[in-house]
């Protein structure tokens, strides 16, 4: 067993549900290990030590990275969310007025990730 967090009877919940378990524990898992990486190396007055510590934190953040995809793609519904709020800019609350409602004045631009607005991105699609 991957995590003893399971809130329901593992023969009920199917192997799909129980891998997103094991992907959503890894990302919380991972970001912890980013928030201790970071906290100690604030904390040392080794530079060594620091860049170190920096680097197995950076590391951790690519693993949650991984991780959080294989949600995305796992999940239909996560994917939306994503692709709302993801490399946007503006209020993150007026993203969310603008997705839901259809207003709020919201001032953001979806990106590509590399900072272009994604035109042309559907030349992508069919490659």
């Amino acid at each position: 067993m991957s995590s003893e967090t399971l809130h329901e009877n593992p023969d009920d919940l199917g192997s799909d549900v129980i891998d997103v378990h094991r992907a959503i524990v890894s990302v919380m898992e991972e970001l912890e290990a980013v928030d201790w990486y970071n906290q100690r190396a604030k904390a040392t007055a080794n530079p060594e030590l620091r860049a170190i510590l920096e680097h197995n934190r950076d590391e951790e953040k690519e693993h949650a990275s991984m991780v959080l995809e294989w949600l995305r793609r796992a999940d239909p519904v996560l994917s939306r969310h994503f692709r709302t709020y993801l490399f946007t800019e503006g209020q993150v609350t007026e993203i969310e007025a603008e997705a839901e409602h259809g207003g709020g004045g919201a001032e953001s631009t979806v990106t590509d990730g590399d900072g272009s607005l994604g035109i042309g991105s559907l030349r992508r699609v069919g490659q």
